[in-house]
C-alpha cells in the first residue's frame, strides 16, 4: 500500500491534533475552540503542545462541560477514527482521575497523557533491544521470545504494519505509517497516546501465576514484574496479596487437605478410606474443628517461605547475569527451582510440622510449640528434616511441568485470541492455572507422598523407619503402583477451589493495598 494510503488510514487524532505534519482537523471537530488553526512560527515547543493537547481535549468534550467522562471519551474518539472498548475507557478516567468525581478536567487530562507517556517510553526502550530509536520485527520476536510466546517474522511484521484497534470490527489503523517496516519513537507514542497499555510487557501483568494462585504446594516459579511494577514498588503489594490469598485459600481447602494427608499415610490395600469415610472418621475422633488440624502451620509458613523464594529468585537473576528485565523459560525453571529449594530448607522444618499436626490425635499435642518440643526431645533435630530429600527432588518436575504446561497454554491463547489485549479474562486465567498446577501435582505426587510418609514415620505406632528407596520398593511390593497416588482424589477435588478462591481474594486484596486496577 502506498505511504499516502497508509496515512490516509492513520488515526485522525495523530494527524490533525498531535503530529507535527499540519493534517486537517476532521470535520466533526470543525467550528471548535482553536481546531485547525496553524500555530504562529514563534511559538514555543510547550506552548505548541500545550495547545495541541488543548484542541484535542476541546474535540473530545462532546457535551462541553469542561470535563471528560466515558461518554465523551467514547463519542469523540469514534468521531476521530478511534473504536474503544467502554473498559478500556474505564481504565483512562480511573488512570486520570485524581479527584475521584468520575471524570477527567483539562488538568488531570494532562497530567494522564504525560504519565502515559513515560509509560509509553519505558515500554519502547525494553523493546529496543538495538539502541537504535526504533523497533523492527527482529526486535518484537526476541522480546516475545524472552516471555515464552513464539512468533514467526511474518507475524513480526503484521504487528508492525497494522494493529487493529478497539473492537476487531473496527477501522485498521497503521503504527508504522512511513512504510519502513521499522517503528520510530513518535510513531509509537502517537499511535498508542489515548489507548491504555495494551503492549508486550502487558503479558507480564495479566498472566500472573505463582502469585495468583495458591493450591497448598509452594513450589511453582515466581512470577516476573515489570519495569513499573518494580519501579513504583507495587511488586510487595502484589505478594501481599497474594499471602493473603493463599491463607484464606488453603484455609477454606484444609479439610480436604488433612484427608489428603491421612489416606497417604493410613490408607493401603487393607484399609481402602474412601473420602465420606475419612471425613466421618475425622468428625468422630475429633469434632468438627479437627478438620483444620495442621492448618495453622500450613497458613503461618506462607510468609516466609514466599519472601524467601522472591528474594532468593532476585539474587540468583543476578547471579545468571542476563541482561534481559524478563527471563527466558529455561533461566526462569532454573533460577525458580533453585530459589524453591532454598525456600523449602529454609522453612522445611514447619513442613513437618505440619504433617505431624494434621496426623494428631485428640489432647496429643496441646499446640505447635509443645509438637515441636516433643519432636525435639524424642527423635533429635535430624526429626525435623525426615522426608527432604524427596520434597527437593519433587520440586524439578512440579515446577517444570507446571511451567511448561502454562507457558504453552498461554503462547496459544496469545497467537489465536490475542487481537486486542493481551488480557485472558477470568475464565481463561483459571482454566490454565488449574490445568497446568493439576499437571505440576501430578508428575510429582508420588515423591510428594514419599515424602509425607517419611515425615510420619515417628508418629505412626510400629512404622519402619525406611529410607526414600526403601519405601518406594515397600509401596510398589505391597501396594503396587496405584499405592504411590493414595489421597489423590481429595488433592486434585480442592485445586478447583482453592484456585478459585486465592483469585477472587487477591483481586479483591490487590484493590485494598492500591495496586492499579489491570
Amino acid at each position: 500500500m502506498p505511504g499516502a494510503a497508509r496515512r490516509s488510514l492513520a488515526s485522525p487524532v495523530v494527524n490533525g491534533v498531535l503530529c507535527q505534519c499540519g493534517g486537517a482537523v476532521p470535520a466533526a471537530a470543525e467550528g471548535t475552540l482553536g481546531a485547525g488553526s496553524p500555530l504562529p512560527p514563534s511559538a514555543s515547543p510547550l506552548l505548541e503542545h500545550e495547545q495541541r493537547l488543548k484542541r484535542l481535549f476541546v474535540q473530545l468534550d462532546v457535551n462541553r462541560d469542561g470535563a471528560l467522562c466515558v461518554h465523551d471519551l467514547a463519542v469523540g474518539l469514534q468521531r476521530l477514527g478511534l473504536h474503544r472498548s467502554e473498559r478500556d475507557l474505564w481504565k483512562i478516567v480511573k488512570a486520570g482521575d485524581k479527584d475521584l468525581d468520575g471524570q477527567l478536567d483539562f488538568e488531570e487530562f494532562v497530567h494522564y497523557l504525560q504519565d502515559h507517556e513515560k509509560k509509553l517510553r519505558l515500554v519502547f526502550k525494553s523493546l529496543d533491544k538495538k539502541n537504535d530509536g526504533c523497533i523492527d520485527a527482529q526486535e518484537i520476536m526476541q522480546s516475545l521470545r524472552d516471555l515464552g510466546v513464539k512468533i514467526s517474522e511474518q507475524q513480526a511484521e503484521k504487528i508492525l504494519k497494522r494493529i487493529r484497534t478497539g473492537h476487531f470490527w473496527g477501522p485498521v489503523t497503521y503504527m508504522d505509517k512511513n512504510g519502513t517496516m521499522t517503528i520510530d519513537w513518535n510513531e509509537w507514542r502517537d499511535y498508542h497516546l489515548l489507548h491504555p497499555v495494551e503492549n508486550i510487557p502487558e503479558i507480564i501483568l495479566y498472566w500472573k501465576h505463582s502469585t495468583i494462585f495458591d493450591v497448598g504446594e509452594n513450589l511453582t516459579v515466581p512470577d516476573e514484574f515489570t519495569v513499573e511494577e518494580r519501579q513504583t514498588g507495587m511488586w510487595w503489594r502484589h505478594l501481599v496479596a497474594g499471602g493473603g490469598a493463599g491463607a484464606v485459600s488453603r484455609t477454606c481447602t484444609a479439610p480436604l487437605d488433612r484427608l489428603k494427608v491421612l489416606m497417604q499415610v493410613h490408607a493401603s490395600r487393607s484399609n481402602n478410606m474412601c473420602i465420606v469415610g475419612g471425613f466421618s472418621q475425622m468428625i468422630r475422633e475429633g469434632g468438627p474443628r479437627s478438620l483444620w488440624r495442621g492448618n495453622g502451620i500450613n497458613v503461618l509458613k506462607i510468609a516466609p517461605e514466599s519472601a524467601i523464594k522472591f528474594m532468593a529468585y532476585e539474587q540468583i537473576k543476578r547471579f545468571i547475569g542476563t541482561d534481559q528485565d524478563v527471563l527466558r523459560i529455561h533461566e526462569r525453571l532454573v533460577a525458580g527451582s533453585l530459589a524453591g529449594a532454598i525456600a523449602q530448607s529454609s522453612i522445611y522444618p514447619m513442613e513437618v510440622l505440619k504433617t505431624r499436626m494434621a496426623l494428631r490425635k485428640t489432647g496429643q499435642y496441646t499446640g505447635m510449640l509443645d509438637c515441636a518440643k516433643n519432636i525435639l526431645t524424642k527423635e533429635g533435630v535430624a526429626a525435623f528434616y525426615k522426608g527432604y530429600i524427596p520434597n527437593m527432588l519433587g520440586i524439578i518436575p512440579y515446577a517444570g511441568i507446571d511451567l511448561a504446561v502454562y507457558e504453552t497454554l498461554k503462547n496459544s491463547w496469545l497467537q489465536h485470541y490475542a487481537v486486542n489485549s493481551a488480557d485472558p479474562g477470568v475464565f481463561v486465567l483459571l482454566a490454565c492455572g488449574t490445568i497446568s498446577s493439576t499437571c505440576g501435582q501430578l508428575a510429582s505426587y508420588p515423591l510428594a507422598l514419599v515424602r509425607t510418609r517419611m515425615q510420619a514415620q515417628a508418629s505412626v505406632e510400629g512404622a519402619p523407619q525406611v529410607t526414600m528407596r526403601g519405601l518406594f520398593k515397600h509401596i510398589l511390593k505391597t501396594e503396587g503402583a496405584f499405592g504411590l497416588y493414595r489421597g489423590l482424589a481429595p488433592n486434585f477435588m480442592k485445586v478447583i477451589p482453592a484456585v478459585s478462591i486465592s483469585y477472587v481474594v487477591y483481586e479483591n486484596l490487590k484493590m485494598t493495598l492500591g495496586v492499579e486496577s489491570r
